[in-house]
């Protein structure tokens, strides 16, 4: 995991450079990272008494998509 914000600006630099292999493991990183921010956020959001309507509008998907994805999660997290 991305430990710190110069960590994360040293994936996005990798996953832009020229050499494939890091490129790509940068970019799986990457997206490991944004799938772990997306659950907390959500979790937050539902703490907080969000529907999952706004919690789609925001990531824009629809409410299916979010609720399929999200609502088997416990609450914490």
């Amino acid at each position: 995991m991305v430990d710190s914000v110069s960590d994360a600006t040293e994936l996005a630099a990798a996953a832009s450079g020229p050499d494939a292999r890091v490129g790509l493991r940068a970019a799986l990183a990457l997206r490991r990272l944004a799938e772990a921010l997306e659950a907390l956020q959500v979790a937050n959001a539902r703490r907080q008494g969000w529907s999952w309507q706004e919690i789609a509008d925001a990531l824009e998907v629809s409410k299916q998509a979010v609720h399929k994805k999200y609502a088997g999660r416990s609450r914490e997290g």
